[in-house]
């Protein structure tokens, strides 16, 4: 009778979801939500984490205990894929929804230093700011990287809290090559807008375990109140330098990087229990992502600064082609992801439909019972019947790799992955004729397969002008249908 009555509640949820799914903006109000409650929503984004450094996505020398718990709780996402292959335009189209070249009016957003004059724009429309006015209570835990200036800040874009760094932990002033020429100023831990410190190194090891208790403290307190919460937790020690706290040095077996790693899956331990402590969990969706592929080669200037915590070991093995820095290969963009919700999300299941991260934003606003902006084109899709119906039906027709500022890369259908002839970029070289991949039965990208199917190259070609087009023109993409594959 139990099992009957828990699998009838799972039901009821279901078809609520359903109708949320299936009425989309009549849901624009908030005390319109079909939900007992608003589901709570902690994002967990990852700093430069590969697809296979977690146990269970594949790694062999980083262990991962947490993250694989989370995975057997919950759902997997073989086929996720972050924005862009640097941190500041693919999280700018993760809160935004949008690729990372519609970003800023369609100037993009590249990769930011502290003395850059960008960041995210005030026309932007933060997926934190919808939520808040779905009543949601909203929180920034670690690194932000849109823009250092008070109005580019957390707090100016829909977040009630920040403590955090405004841009990654190797923008201090030892860069460049430790000589200090760059004059960058001490990194700043900032809470809300002020700062409340300048970092060095030794204090830069520690804020891993300030974030991870702060963390837990705010979910503690947004638990306590009867409102949902947004908590975005962003760490930072996976990103170079690999710093950790003193005490969880030296125990992965993949030196200083796989220490970080495992460093991150305790802080999403700390996370999960948390939830379960309060008995929050079954009105709870955690979300686990990177927000874009690893450090993979060699990089002297920051050895210089870091030594061993930016040394990249080369003689790893990652299973996906290419690393951070570039969104022609998927090891630059395609990423882990996990989403468990107890009771709602099926435990141990696997999806292997292309998602991106944009997909979050649409997601999280039908979550809320808020309808997408309607005055600008929004790329990411509602993916939710992939996430609770153990569905694979495709949400995109394609997916396409672009560069901050829109120069294209690579374009995913289905099986196919399209390496598209452009301009060397930073991190990688200049590529002369298109390179064609069936990732079903290549993941690694290794064998061109473009002299054998032109006619596939040709398309996907196609698809890739015709996105470059509708995002110049600032409007939905849609690929025509004679375009579209049969590959029936």
């Amino acid at each position: 009778m139990e099992v009957f009555i828990k699998y009838a509640k799972v039901l009821v949820r279901l078809i609520l979801l359903s109708v949320i799914v299936a009425s989309g903006s009549a849901l624009a109000n908030p005390s319109d939500s079909l939900f007992d409650s608003r589901p709570n929503i902690i994002h967990i984004i990852a700093d430069d984490v590969a697809w296979d450094d977690i146990t269970y996505f594949g790694s062999p020398d980083i262990k991962t205990p947490n993250l694989d718990r989370l995975a057997l709780s919950g759902r997997i996402f073989t086929d996720f894929y972050a924005p862009h292959g640097t941190c500041p335009p693919s999280r700018a189209a993760i809160l935004t929804g949008r690729y990372a070249p519609r970003v800023n009016n369609g100037e993009g957003l590249p990769v930011l230093f502290p003395d850059s004059d960008e960041g995210i724009g005030e026309d932007e429309i933060l997926v934190t700011e919808i939520l808040k006015k779905a009543g949601y209570q909203t929180a920034l835990i670690g690194k932000w990287h849109l823009g250092y200036q008070p109005e580019f800040l957390p707090p100016n874009h829909g977040f009630d809290y920040f403590l955090g760094i405004p841009y990654p932990n190797d923008h201090g002033p030892e860069r460049i090559w430790n000589m200090g020429t760059r004059n960058f100023p001490p990194i700043p831990l900032i809470e809300n807008l002020e700062t409340i410190k300048a970092c060095d190194n030794n204090d830069l090891a520690q804020l891993p375990a300030l974030f991870q208790r702060s963390a837990c403290r705010k979910i503690t307190e947004f638990a306590s109140t009867d409102k949902p919460f947004y908590i975005q937790y962003s760490n930072i020690e996976t990103h170079t330098p690999w710093f950790v706290p003193k005490g969880f040095e030296g125990k992965s077996m993949a030196g200083p990087y796989g220490d970080a790693v495992e460093y991150l899956d305790g802080s999403v331990g700390a996370i999960i229990r948390t939830v379960k402590r309060l008995g929050i969990e079954k009105n709870t969706l955690i979300i686990f992502t990177s927000d874009n592929g690893p450090l993979i080669v060699p990089y002297p200037e920051l050895e210089a600064c870091y030594g061993k915590y930016a040394a990249v070991d080369t003689s790893r093995h990652h299973i996906l082609r290419g690393g951070k820095y570039q969104s022609r290969h998927d090891g630059g963009t395609r990423v882990p992801c996990i989403m468990v919700w107890p009771e709602v999300i099926p435990e141990n299941s696997v999806c292997n439909t292309i998602i991106a991260g944009f997909d979050l934003y649409t997601t999280m606003c039908y979550l809320a019972g808020k309808a997408v902006p309607n005055d600008r084109p929004v790329d990411g899709e509602n993916i939710l019947p992939l996430i609770i119906d153990e569905s694979n039906e495709p949400v995109h027709e394609a997916f396409f790799g672009y560069e901050a500022r829109g120069l294209l890369m690579s374009v995913r259908y289905g099986k196919w992955k399209l390496a598209v002839p452009s301009k060397a970029t930073y991190g990688i070289g200049q590529l002369d004729q298109p390179l064609l991949f069936n990732l079903d039965e290549d993941i690694s990208e290794r064998k061109d397969l473009s002299d054998d199917f032109p006619k596939i190259v040709e398309n996907l070609l196609l698809m890739g002008e015709e996105s470059k087009k509708a995002i110049i023109e600032n409007r939905e993409i849609v690929i025509s249908d004679k375009i579209l594959i049969d590959e029936k």
